[in-house]
């Protein structure tokens, strides 16, 4: 069995987060992300040396008290040393929404600093599990050249399929499910307003499909709502998506405290401590 990421929480979380019970459990992919995806996330890339900022706005009318100002702090951006990549979380703004979920990161890379648009974007909603994120954005770190595909497709598919996840019957080449069906990814058409600087996206008719990115989500039961979604861009790098993909599907347990009521029953658990 692989060892969990955070090897060295430690064992006893009874009296953490106010005395809520911690639990191992599995799979993975249904088991949310604890209420913590931005905690998580900020953490590791703070870990890694990337600079936070974060835009504050308010709004004060005229003779209101200072007390009584409006505050919101919106955006709170993470920059990699070397400037070419950034993550923001962005669920504290208007909306943007993906598989009816608001998205909460968007991670985008480019090939040169001075360049002023991403090459790339991914996109991901709260409930993703936040192992898979902070792996994606390991193996981002890690990349000496973000905007350049090191890998084909098929290193996505083979991550999922090392853990057991199927191909899709129809598309072999192009789509995976885990065992029970409830979470897929799949190379096709990419939701609309999704950022890549490709030029065959730019030039695309509205009505024809441009080329194709990974999209992954879970639906825990059919025709009901998502737990969660996962976007990349046509121009995400297959290497860095398979990142995510072997983190998603990984047979590890990981710690959770709060679980999603929409899978809830179909976790294996086991008390931490």
């Amino acid at each position: 069995m692989e060892a969990p990421l955070y090897s060295d929480f430690p064992t006893d979380f009874s009296a953490s987060r106010g005395g809520q019970p911690a639990f191992w459990v599995g799979p993975r992919h249904l088991a949310g992300d604890d209420g913590r995806l931005y905690d998580v996330v900020a953490d590791t890339l703070s870990g890694l040396g990337w600079t936070s900022l974060t835009v504050v706005r308010g709004r004060q009318v005229p003779d209101e008290a200072p007390e009584d100002r409006q505050v919101v702090r919106s955006t709170v951006l993470h920059i990699s040393p070397d400037a070419l990549r950034w993550a923001q979380w962005v669920l504290a703004d208007e909306p943007f929404f993906l598989g009816g979920l608001p998205i909460a990161w968007q991670v985008s890379a480019r090939a040169e600093p001075s360049s002023p648009l991403a090459q790339w974007s991914a996109y991901f909603t709260c409930d993703v599990p936040g192992e898979a994120v902070v792996d994606f954005l390991v193996a981002l770190d890690a990349s000496g050249q973000p905007a350049e595909p090191l890998a084909g497709p098929e290193r996505v598919l083979d991550a999922v399929a090392a853990h057991g996840w199927l191909r899709d019957f129809d598309r072999p080449e192009g789509g995976a499910t885990d065992p029970t069906a409830t979470s897929q990814i799949s190379l096709g058409e990419v939701p609309p307003l999704i950022q890549d600087s490709d030029p065959r996206v730019l030039a695309a008719e509205y009505d024809e499909a441009g080329p194709a990115g990974w999209q992954a989500w879970a639906e825990p039961a059919l025709g009901e709502p998502w737990l969660w979604a996962a976007s990349f861009a046509a121009s995400v790098p297959h290497d860095l998506v398979a990142a995510f993909a072997a983190s998603l599907s990984s047979t590890a347990p990981v710690l959770r405290r709060v679980l999603p009521a929409a899978t809830e029953d179909r976790l294996l658990r086991a008390p931490a401590g």
